[in-house]
């Protein structure tokens, strides 16, 4: 695949509420970057799934095809019935290999307006962005993680309890590191950054003065 010169590449895996997708956003303002919340592309196939009998691989080709990045901001994808229906698509390892195209593009390709790309979610360190300039593994603790996703549904109007997001975020992190193809890993070359005690300001000054030293390295900065 064709890569641009010179592109500032950021890669990022979390386990779900670690705040990566938080962090991903404000790396993509302040260095004028893509972002790319990888995981959204799988609950956006979840919820194709759930609505078309006919659903199969040609119609998810199809459609990872024809996707722009607005259709993945739709608030209807944060349900708790398309995020368990990703996390059945996240092991088929054929539709993983159509979406990991669409990402490598995005993550190697970004339009020109950018000046590289920031991408979020499971395997994008250790399958999506191998080589890329940066690489963060953000985490928290479990309990931390769901107290976040609980008020982020509470604010949407999701009636969940607590127990009931701690138990589905203890299942996801399961089916996450668990599965066959692409499972969640801190790879050797991630820097870890927990955010369990950290502010997102605090989270944020702290990995851009990791971007910061890698630019300059690099002699971008």
């Amino acid at each position: 695949m064709k890569k641009r010169d010179k592109v500032i590449t950021v890669a990022i895996d979390s386990p779900a509420a670690a705040g990566a997708g938080t962090q991903a956003k404000l790396i993509a303002k302040e260095y004028n970057l893509l972002y790319l919340d990888t995981g959204k592309i799988y609950r956006y196939i979840g919820k194709l799934k759930l609505e078309n009998k006919k659903f199969n691989y040609k119609i998810v080709k199809e459609k990872i095809n024809n996707l722009k990045l607005k259709d993945l901001n739709k608030i209807n994808l944060l349900s708790d019935n398309i995020a368990k229906s990703a996390s059945v698509i996240a092991r088929d390892k054929k539709i993983r290999k159509i979406v990991t195209q669409f990402q490598k593009n995005c993550a190697y390709n970004p339009a020109k307006r950018f000046s590289g790309s920031v991408l979020d979610g499971r395997d994008i360190t250790s399958v999506i962005m191998k080589d890329a300039m940066i690489k963060l593994y953000i985490t928290a603790s479990l309990e931390v993680r769901a107290k976040r996703r609980f008020l982020e549904f509470k604010k949407f109007g999701k009636k969940l309890s607590y127990n009931m997001v701690l138990k589905s975020l203890r299942n996801r992190d399961n089916l996450d590191k668990n599965r066959t193809y692409s499972p969640l890993k801190k790879t050797k070359d991630s820097i870890l950054i927990n955010t369990t005690k950290l502010s997102k300001k605090a989270c944020f000054y702290k990995i851009k003065s990791i971007i910061d030293k890698k630019l300059k390295f690099n002699g971008i900065l």
